[in-house]
């Protein structure tokens, strides 16, 4: 606080309005503390200021407000924190992603915060109000916002939950400021997501898939008249946008239980209207040693994927619990037997997590994508044969084709689609290469990098997921040492010899064997070049005159 200002300490918890050092209006709301001032100086401009109560209990704030409170301390209107980062502010979590309301100038108020962080603003939608600024450095995003509606009091209630209808005045750091007509407070301390009215989700019917990620991003419970409303409103979801259901679905898979939301999503009739090919899935049923139909077996894929990822992350800020199954040791003595084989490789692996293709999306997203698809093919590719064995043979391609379309339709980038679709074709060829004795040729390994490219680690983690859900747990001690062996044989030549047995460099290019060959340009030159690269890998050629050998022999 200025040091030309009084003391207004005495207005702890309440709003006053400023005529320069003078407190010209009170009240324990901003409309109120403006109406008394305008009343009482009609022509001058006064400032809004909640006066922070420090009695109150502390909030987990982000630290860009202690630097923007001595703006928002200048403005003429109030300014609200509100939403997601109120309501981590509760739960002890500092948000990344800040919103803002006031009453009007929005837009100009997002390029007064962009002028005093030093970074830029953009205009997110002229028409109502909205601008944003990022920074990147810190992860974080500030939007502000125009109320949705003529006050707090309309705005918030407009919002899709209670636990999202929370506003804070922008200056304030304690529990004293906060507004929640909702009594969205009470939910977070039971655990509940609760709708605000009954067309809170009819309204804008992806609210559904949030109320649903929100619940297993926080752990909590969607209440009961929350999932009736959801149900109801779930037939409306081919109103809204591919682009913002594929934005939620995306975020839904990225949870700590992507398998349960998923299995929400088709309990709440929500998993129908935005992936109803993986709802087909539910009836086909499948020989053992698989022991749940498709659709129940993908789920299971899922939790067992997560509980994989933990085993290899590194200083891991939780510890994978084991699924609740029959097996009760087979969940720990799995996961220690991954951790044992992936330990060497975990950095890179999640190095290849973290990298982001076009669209915005990591490796880790595109293999828990990968694994919900992995399988979606069955359901056209189904037999059964005269005694009575189900097989869906070809269903790997099946259904790299068949996500390819789906994933088209909502939108994803084409190189992301290529990942995931690569990631489905391939996700048996760990399998097979285990089936067939567990050790690996140098040729082998080339040509499984050849067909798999990058995807290749993913997919091998895909496998072991795949065969941890087949058989509810390590199953055949056999398979499983096989299987493991192969997947740690496939990460030691990806990250420990990759230019040996991966990605070899050439040792002649297209020219020089044209040349020694006397060949012309066309397909027979590629083909050779493939041939000296695997026979490279395989170790059978070290020198480029071994190589130019080896290709008249092949030509011939």
């Amino acid at each position: 606080m200025s040091r030309d200002l009084p003391d207004l300490s005495a207005y702890a918890g309440r709003w006053v309005a400023l005529y320069g050092t003078q407190v010209t209006g009170v009240g324990q709301t901003a409309e109120a503390a403006a109406q008394m001032a305008r009343h009482s100086r009609p022509k001058e401009r006064f400032v809004l200021r909640f006066v922070d109560d420090p009695s109150g209990e502390p909030l987990a704030l982000s630290p860009l407000l202690e630097r923007l409170r001595p703006l928002f301390q200048t403005q003429s209107q109030p300014v609200y924190l509100v939403g997601g980062a109120v309501r981590d502010a509760l739960l002890g979590r500092i948000s990344h992603d800040l919103d803002f309301v006031v009453p009007a100038n929005a837009v100009k108020l997002s390029f007064q915060v962009a002028d005093a962080l030093g970074v830029p603003a953009y205009v997110l939608d002229r028409e109502r109000d909205t601008g944003r600024v990022i920074l990147p450095e810190a992860n974080t995003s500030l939007d502000f916002a125009r109320f949705r509606g003529s006050d707090l009091a309309a705005d918030l209630r407009d919002r899709d939950l209670t636990i999202n209808a929370i506003a804070l005045p922008a200056t304030a750091t304690t529990t004293v400021g906060l507004i929640d007509p909702h009594n969205g407070q009470a939910d977070l301390a039971a655990g509940l997501v609760r709708i605000i009215h009954e067309r809170s989700l009819l309204d804008d019917p992806v609210r559904c898939l949030r109320a649903v990620r929100l619940a297993h991003s926080l752990d909590f419970d969607l209440s009961p008249e929350t999932k009736t409303a959801v149900r109801v409103a779930a037939p409306h979801l081919n109103t809204i946008s591919v682009e913002r259901i594929r934005d939620e679905l995306l975020k839904l898979l990225e949870t700590g239980v992507p398998h349960q939301a998923i299995a929400d999503l088709a309990n709440l009739g929500l998993l129908a209207e935005i992936l109803p090919d993986i709802v087909a899935l539910t009836t086909v049923e499948q020989s053992a040693p698989h022991h749940e139909p498709v659709f129940a077996h993908t789920l299971s894929v899922l939790r067992w994927l997560v509980l994989v990822e933990g085993a290899i992350e590194i200083e891991s800020q939780r510890t994978p619990s084991a699924p609740k199954n029959k097996r009760k040791n087979s969940a720990p003595s799995a996961l220690s037997a991954v951790k044992k084989i992936l330990k060497p490789y975990a950095s890179q692996i999640q190095a290849q997590w973290r990298a982001e293709v076009d669209g915005g999306m990591n490796g880790r997203l595109l293999l828990r994508l990968g694994a919900l698809f992995h399988d979606v093919g069955k359901a056209a590719t189904q037999t059964i044969d005269p005694e009575g064995r189900i097989r869906f043979l070809g269903h790997e391609k099946a259904g790299a084709d068949l996500t390819g379309r789906i994933l088209r339709r909502l939108s994803l980038s084409n190189e992301a689609i290529a990942i995931v679709k690569k990631i489905v074709a391939g996700h048996m060829r760990p399998l097979h290469l285990a089936n067939s004795g567990g050790h690996l040729s140098r040729r082998a390994v080339y040509r499984y990098f050849r067909a798999t490219a990058a995807s290749g680690i993913n997919i091998a983690l895909l496998s072991l997921a795949d065969h941890l859900a087949t058989y509810n747990g390590t199953g055949p001690e056999k398979q499983w040492q096989a299987l493991l062996k192969v997947v740690g044989e496939l990460c030691y030549h990806y990250f420990e010899r990759h230019e040996e047995t991966v990605m070899p460099p050439p040792l002649v290019d297209g020219r020089s064997l044209m040349q020694a060959l006397d060949l012309a340009p066309g397909p027979e030159v590629g083909r050779l070049l493939r041939l000296i690269q695997e026979a490279q890998a395989a170790g059978e050629l070290e020198t480029a005159e071994a190589a130019i050998e080896f290709a008249r022999t092949a030509h011939n």
